[in-house]
């Protein structure tokens, strides 16, 4: 900068140490640690719930209950508004297997189209999450995963059934029974 003394302006910094432990692994002085969180106890199994009354008996005030598994159904699954979470990654799981079964319009094209290899391909990874992550799931990530496998894989196979009929349709009314037999 023009009138501007570089040379004699000096910069100064403030360093902190924040560790909280000395290098020999000891409480470093005036530290005080959180406490640490109480281990998880093994879940035990809910008591048997008596019969509910009929549902115009539920007040309107009541907290919404605790489906016959014990989760509540309305609950959100914890981290699901972070960008990053495994919601949502799902989803984008999800969302490439629909495109690819047609279901909806491609993300990238935005065009809608039949491709059973791709969808096969985005169920198998779908699969191979749920296997490798079971046990270490919210019980509602758990059975979102498993809900959508189900779906996705459920039009995968009612796909390739049609797929297999229209193909058998098209090779009849190509071909005639003479034709096969060899008396044409």
């Amino acid at each position: 900068m023009i009138g501007h003394d570089d040379e004699n302006e000096k910069v100064h910094f403030k360093v902190a140490d924040r560790r909280k432990f000395n290098a020999d692994g000891t409480l470093r002085e005036g530290v005080v640690l959180d406490r640490a969180p109480e281990p998880k106890r093994p879940e035990q199994a809910p008591p048997p719930q008596p019969a509910a009354p009929p549902a115009e008996a539920h007040s309107a005030h009541e907290e919404p209950q605790p489906g016959a598994d014990g989760i509540d159904e309305d609950a959100e699954i914890p981290g699901a508004e972070d960008p990053a979470s495994f919601v949502n990654f799902l989803s984008t799981l999800a969302t490439n297997a629909a495109a690819a079964l047609g279901a909806m319009p491609h993300p990238a094209t935005g065009k809608r189209s039949l491709d059973l290899e791709s969808a096969k391909y985005w169920l198998d990874i779908l699969g191979m999450l749920r296997d490798k992550t079971k046990g270490n799931l919210h019980p509602q990530e758990s059975r979102l995963v498993e809900g959508l496998l189900a779906d996705l894989r459920m039009q995968y196979v009612h796909l390739v059934r049609a797929t297999e009929e229209k193909l058998k349709a098209q090779a009849a009314a190509k071909f005639s029974g003479d034709e096969i037999l060899g008396k044409k």
